[in-house]
């Protein structure tokens, strides 16, 4: 069996055992079968009452077999919790979602709460488990986001998306039988949320040099690799083989040991997520359908890096009303920005997976797209980027 976890082996080795203890993942399984692994693991942990948390879809596609593994052992009382959907049949990770998952866990006491799904139902059952003091475990049903092994919960509180501190799983079972059925769409919206990383790097950076802002090489380091990884991985995502789609989901569980370690979001978010969460708010607020969040972040990478191209080739950052701390900066700022790939390397990269490259085939309309490159650095006041700096000018 190929070890799919040698890379997340290898960044945990080279980190101090409080690091580790910090990050708090003890088991992580990319491999066949890691479903039916489940099971001895909760007993090894001498745990009596599980909880199953998924959605009406992932339930058929995991949940009811790892329900069916907990009543063929027998010796686990297992629940299960299947998330309602709004009306138009998105599960979102609101206030709404929240509270129907606290109350089913104070109905049934779980030892454990399991996350069966992909992002959003993690962001619940995070939260929920966090605010009753629970721990969690992890099983993507597909490989469509760098959040699983994340300790941040972004929250829809009242329309508006915050990510507020919650917990990370103890562990995290990835079955690859699951994950190479994964609807195209999600494995796209993966490889978009990585694909993401090349502007979320440049734009931690930049905060670096001209805000100031911490910065990490270990954990730089570990998303580069991560990022690279999937991009000569791109024919063998797309051709759904089972090599391509384990690296992939180690990527993104790598993605997010890299944020654990910073301890913040910079090295896998930035101005490419603000306008992805613009969209998704300004979704939510007139109460059209969810896209998927890697799917709208591989789009944004794209105009993210388009503006950022045409700005070094107007020399932004030596115009007059440029903040003097750019202009400082501008000659190794520009060097960065060269190494940015253009909108048509990276739209061949989406393409190659089958992920949407354009804001029309998102619908997002060119009014939303203007707005988000004009508000949407208010997302993050504190995260000065290169967007935010453009938006910025004295």
């Amino acid at each position: 069996m190929m070890n799919y976890v040698q890379d997340i082996n290898s960044i945990m080795e080279k980190l101090d055992a409080n690091v580790r203890e910090s990050i708090g993942m003890d088991t992580i399984m990319i491999e066949t079968g890691a479903l039916s692994k489940i099971v001895p693991y909760v007993k090894q942990r001498g745990m009596k009452r599980i909880m199953l948390v998924a959605d009406s879809q992932t339930y058929e596609v995991a949940a009811k077999q790892l329900e069916h593994y907990f009543k063929e052992d027998g010796t686990v009382e297992a629940s299960t919790t299947i998330l309602t959907a709004n009306k138009v049949s998105d599960v979102v990770a609101d206030e709404q979602t929240i509270v129907e998952l606290i109350l089913a866990i104070q109905q049934h006491h779980p030892e454990v709460v399991i996350a069966v799904g992909s992002g959003t139902i993690h962001d619940v059952v995070r939260y929920a488990a966090h605010t009753i003091s629970l721990p969690f475990i992890s099983v993507p049903t597909a490989p469509s986001v760098d959040g699983f092994n994340s300790k941040g919960a972004p929250i829809i509180i009242r329309g508006f998306k915050k990510t507020i501190v919650a917990i990370g799983p103890d562990a995290v079972f990835a079955d690859l039988n699951i994950l190479v059925k994964a609807p195209k769409s999600l494995i796209a919206a993966g490889f978009g949320d990585i694909l993401g990383k090349y502007t979320s790097l440049f734009d931690w950076k930049f905060g670096s040099l001209t805000n100031n802002e911490p910065y990490l090489p270990i954990s730089e380091e570990i998303t580069v690799n991560a990022l690279h990884k999937c991009v000569r991985s791109a024919d063998s995502i797309a051709a759904g083989e089972e090599a391509g789609i384990a690296h992939l989901m180690s990527a993104l569980i790598e993605s997010g040991i890299a944020m654990l370690i910073f301890g913040k979001s910079h090295p896998a978010s930035g101005a490419e997520h603000h306008l992805s969460h613009y969209w998704e708010m300004e979704f939510i607020k007139q109460g059209y359908k969810q896209l998927l969040h890697g799917a709208k972040v591989g789009v944004s990478c794209i105009v993210i890096a388009s503006l950022y191209h045409r700005l070094a080739e107007q020399d932004f950052g030596l115009q007059p009303n440029v903040k003097p701390v750019v202009t400082e900066h501008w000659s190794e700022i520009k060097q960065l920005l060269s190494e940015l790939p253009s909108r048509q390397v990276l739209t061949e990269l989406l393409a190659k997976v089958g992920g949407p490259t354009t804001i029309d085939e998102l619908g997002v309309t060119q009014e939303l797209c203007n707005l988000s490159l004009e508000q949407a650095h208010h997302i993050r006041i504190e995260r000065y980027t290169l967007l935010h700096a453009y938006n910025t000018t004295e």
